[in-house]
C-alpha cells in the first residue's frame, strides 16, 4: 500500500483473510521477501533467523525451516524493549524458550486493540511486527511444494 505502516495495518481485513483461512501475512509474496532477504546484511539476518530442519509429518519429509536465534542480537533487542513494554517482555520470553515464531504469540486483534503495547506509530513495534509476519510467512511457504 501507498500509506503508512499504521493506516496500512488497521485498513487490512484480518477478520475477513483469517475467517477464509488466508491469514494476511500469507499474501506476502515469497520471491519478493527472498529479494529483501538479499537486500539485507548476513549479520542482521544471522542475528535474527537461523534455520532448524524440521520434519513433517505424517510423511516424515524433512526440510529447512526459518527460525529465531534464541541468544542473538535481535533477542536482546525484544528483551531490552520489554524492560520497558511487558507484552514485548512475554513475546520475547516465547521466542527464547521456543526458538520459533508462532502465528498465536501476536494476534492481529491484540496489536489492534492494545494500542499502549502495540503503538503502530513506533518503528520498533513496526520492527517487530514486520520481523514476525515475515517468520510466519517464510515457514508457510519456504517448503510448501
Amino acid at each position: 500500500m501507498d500509506s503508512d505502516f499504521k493506516t496500512c495495518y488497521e485498513w487490512t481485513p484480518h477478520d475477513y483473510l483469517m475467517a477464509t483461512g488466508n491469514a494476511f501475512w500469507k499474501n506476502i509474496d515469497f520471491e519478493e521477501q527472498k529479494k529483501l532477504y538479499g537486500k539485507i546484511s548476513n549479520s542482521t539476518f544471522d542475528a535474527i533467523w537461523r534455520f532448524c530442519e524440521t520434519t513433517y509429518y505424517p510423511s516424515e519429509l524433512k526440510g529447512d525451516e526459518i527460525c529465531s536465534v534464541a541468544m542473538g542480537r535481535y533477542q536482546q533487542y525484544l528483551n531490552d524493549l520489554g524492560k520497558s513494554n511487558p507484552r514485548i517482555a512475554k513475546y520475547a520470553e516465547r521466542i527464547r524458550a521456543s526458538g520459533d515464531f508462532y502465528a498465536i504469540d501476536i494476534q492481529f486483534s491484540e496489536v489492534l486493540n492494545d494500542k499502549k503495547s502495540f503503538d503502530l506509530d513506533d518503528p520498533n513495534i513496526q520492527l517487530i511486527l514486520s520481523i514476525h509476519y515475515l517468520s510466519l510467512n517464510d515457514q508457510a511457504k519456504r517448503n510448501a511444494d
